[in-house]
């Protein structure tokens, strides 16, 4: 990203979407940028690329759905077939980086990949939506919430990374960092987030996909971005209702976690924990999820959450 002239410290530069909302999106919330580590703002540099997406169902509640740091859209694949597709219509996307956008060129932060889904939204001519994001992705969706929260009809993290950030310790940092090369340290994380006790040939399929559908230069750039990327201030009082969905099996992303984050945050906050699944629910606890999701975006009343006054207004 390049970086523009500021009095603020380390400002980067930001091109809006484009798109025929695609300006308006970022301008409505210019006053209030996001912040990481540092004070430094969170922007995008987003050009004429668009998220590779998947469209699924023909309902009117239009949802965003987001994979997580080890997969591309395909993570929710166990899902589709038990879907409620006549009331919802679920866009599956690639983030940068992943799937059908390995090869995009990008920033591979939470702030590009916000922009990106908003810049989505206006191609499709999605004026109000829900967003679902697994894990990383339910960073970036926390991102969207964030700047554009009266967009947003509801919002679902399924093992969400906080808006906080995850700060790592040295060893689970020095894990983390070299599983972009090194298979058997995916497969460590794996099993560690879904409680040590899956069969050794899932693992190893979930490893096989994390590789085939993932970019290891993005891949290995994602994990700055979700791990230190803090703008959970943007979302303190947040009245978009927010589900958490949990696994009991992940010692990582706990519902302890959630309580101390996502609820304190979202003033209409819930949390869902799945005793039966881990880390990847989409694959542990595929109908459970569906339900625990899917009844949560049935109870949106369609009131939306009041854009954010300009300064001095």
């Amino acid at each position: 990203m390049k970086a523009a002239p500021s009095n603020e410290g380390d400002v980067r530069g930001v091109r809006a979407p484009s798109g025929p909302g695609g300006v308006r999106a970022l301008r409505r919330n210019a006053h209030a940028p996001l912040r990481g580590p540092g004070g430094a703002v969170i922007v995008a540099d987003v050009t004429s690329f668009i998220l590779p997406h998947e469209l699924v169902g023909e309902g009117t509640h239009r949802v965003f759905a987001v994979h997580g740091w080890f997969a591309d859209r395909s993570a929710y694949a166990p899902l589709l077939a038990d879907l409620d597709t006549g009331a919802f219509q679920y866009a599956l996307v690639d983030l940068r980086g992943y799937g059908e956008a390995q090869d995009a060129v990008g920033s591979y932060t939470t702030a590009e990949g916000a922009a990106d889904l908003l810049d989505l939204a206006d191609r499709l001519n999605w004026e109000r939506f829900s967003l679902v994001g697994h894990s990383m992705g339910g960073s970036v969706a926390q991102c969207v919430t964030a700047l554009a929260p009266h967009r947003v009809r509801r919002l679902v993290g399924v093992s969400p990374v906080p808006a906080s950030g995850l700060p790592l310790e040295p060893e689970a940092w020095k894990l983390f960092s070299s599983a972009a090369h090194r298979p058997e340290n995916r497969r460590a994380i794996i099993d560690m987030t879904t409680g040590g006790v899956r069969p050794a040939a899932w693992l190893d399929r979930m490893v096989a996909r994390s590789l085939a559908c993932s970019d290891a230069k993005a891949f290995r750039a994602w994990l700055d971005s979700w791990t230190g990327d803090d703008f959970h201030e943007r979302l303190q009082g947040c009245r978009v209702p927010a589900l958490a969905v949990t696994g009991a099996l992940d010692p990582a992303l706990s519902a302890a976690v959630m309580r101390q984050t996502w609820l304190t945050w979202f003033t209409r906050g819930q949390l869902v924990d799945l005793p039966g699944a881990g880390h990847y629910a989409m694959d542990e606890a595929p109908l459970d999820l569906i339900r625990a999701v899917e009844d949560f975006l049935r109870a949106d009343d369609g009131t939306p959450e009041p854009a954010p006054a300009r300064p001095g207004s």
